[in-house]
């Protein structure tokens, strides 16, 4: 029996329905470095006091945790506030090519004269990556030094937590 032939319908113009709404996006890169916590404006007894085994002057070291955080909404044609393997990529550029395996205090340039303790990482992370973000906002670098010690920093414009 002869098979009957279907008309198709017109075929409808696909369309995308973009959604609107804050989308908060975090990539997650590792990196190991030495540092010494030590400020050479004080005598060795008060970087003792504060910094205990930190400020050993043969250095220790970190396998550090950086996550970046983006905010902001998903553009309507790619459904992404930034590619996560472009945001990986800006990190590795300006971050942990710079610090992987180097010493904080000595090779990194832009932290040279800055005591490296995880507070000021952050900043200083912060203020490498904000000028290269594409899309999006720059919402917080977060530094694991340990699995249970961490800094987190939301950019100089940040409101202080609601006590």
């Amino acid at each position: 029996m002869p098979k009957k032939s279907v008309k198709s319908k017109s075929a409808a113009k696909p369309v995308v329905r973009p959604l609107k709404g804050t989308v908060y996006i975090t990539r997650q890169v590792h990196f190991n470095s030495a540092h010494r916590l030590h400020n050479p404006t004080k005598s060795q007894k008060w970087n003792v006091e504060h910094y205990g085994l930190c400020t050993n002057p043969h250095w220790h070291g970190h396998n550090y945790v950086l996550e970046v955080t983006l905010a902001g909404e998903p553009d309507p044609e790619t459904g992404y506030i930034m590619d996560l393997g472009a945001l990986k990529k800006l990190l590795h550029e300006h971050i942990v090519d710079k610090c992987d395996h180097h010493n904080l205090n000595d090779e990194v340039d832009f932290l040279r004269g800055v005591i490296p303790s995880t507070e000021n990482l952050v900043i200083a992370f912060w203020n490498e990556l904000a000028p290269h973000i594409p899309a999006g906002r720059l919402h917080c670098v977060k530094l694991f030094e340990t699995p249970r010690n961490f800094a987190a920093y939301y950019g100089p414009d940040a409101a202080p937590p609601a006590v």
